[in-house]
């Protein structure tokens, strides 16, 4: 299996790696510090070097559901790289994309500790992002959301990623916020997101180390998305 260096630190932006094999749909290596889609979450993008300096363009990064390698897809610009297994590679991150993905992600979590009530799903983009909520009979205010949100944020919480067996997972299922999307079963160990006792859910996403980094966000939009559905839309302040 690939090696997920961004577990370790999310703040890994390049590493070396070795191609394990080239797909039609990916190239897989021994490790990446890229993410693949998931959660919501945007696949990261950047670049493969070979040690002769050739560059491969990565547009997307995701899992291959057949055997859970990370597939890094190549741009499709018309150029042709040769690549083979057991070729070596330097792979770095569009960190800028990456890091405002996290800023988002982490603050997507601080919304869902203000709201009180089911996920039903969400999405993260580089400047927004947005969560629905399971809130038939409830009013919204969304100047009250917005304070309250950027009042966790300037208190520069920290977030901590940590382990639990799936056995604690599935005796506390209050850990699972999102109605919609079951964690993996069977695992030994799940990973939790605690941030400053605000926010403890179960997430395989990347994060920043302390809400403060996130900055000042604006709620956007709350609209109604159904009988039961409150989408809550927020945006990085002054975007």
């Amino acid at each position: 299996m690939t090696k997920l260096l961004y577990y370790q630190d999310a703040y890994f932006t390049e590493c070396d790696a070795r191609v394990v094999r080239v797909h039609e749909d990916g190239i897989v290596l021994d490790r990446t510090v890229f993410y693949p889609v998931g959660g919501g979450q945007p696949g990261d993008s950047g670049v493969l070097r070979l040690d002769d300096g050739t560059q491969i363009m990565i547009e997307n990064t995701r899992r291959r559901s057949q055997d859970g390698h990370v597939l890094h897809t190549a741009s499709t610009d018309g150029s042709s790289v040769s690549i083979n297994a057991d070729d070596r590679v330097h792979a770095t991150l569009d960190w800028e994309r990456r890091y405002a993905h996290m800023r988002i992600h982490t603050c997507l979590h601080l919304l869902s500790a203000v709201i009180p009530a089911g996920v039903t799903g969400g999405a993260i983009r580089h400047d927004s992002g947005r969560l629905d909520f399971d809130l038939p009979t409830v009013a919204l205010d969304r100047e009250a959301v917005e304070t309250r949100v950027n009042a966790l944020i300037d208190a520069g919480n920290v977030v901590n990623p940590h382990r639990i067996t799936g056995a604690e997972l599935d005796a506390r299922p209050e850990l699972v916020k999102t109605m919609s999307v079951a964690p993996p079963s069977g695992l030994d160990r799940v990973r939790l997101l605690d941030i400053g006792g605000i926010d403890l859910q179960a997430c395989g996403g990347t994060h920043v180390v302390d809400t403060a980094e996130i900055g000042p966000i604006r709620v956007t939009k709350i609209e109604s998305k159904g009988a039961r559905n409150r989408r809550v839309a927020i945006a990085f302040a002054g975007q």
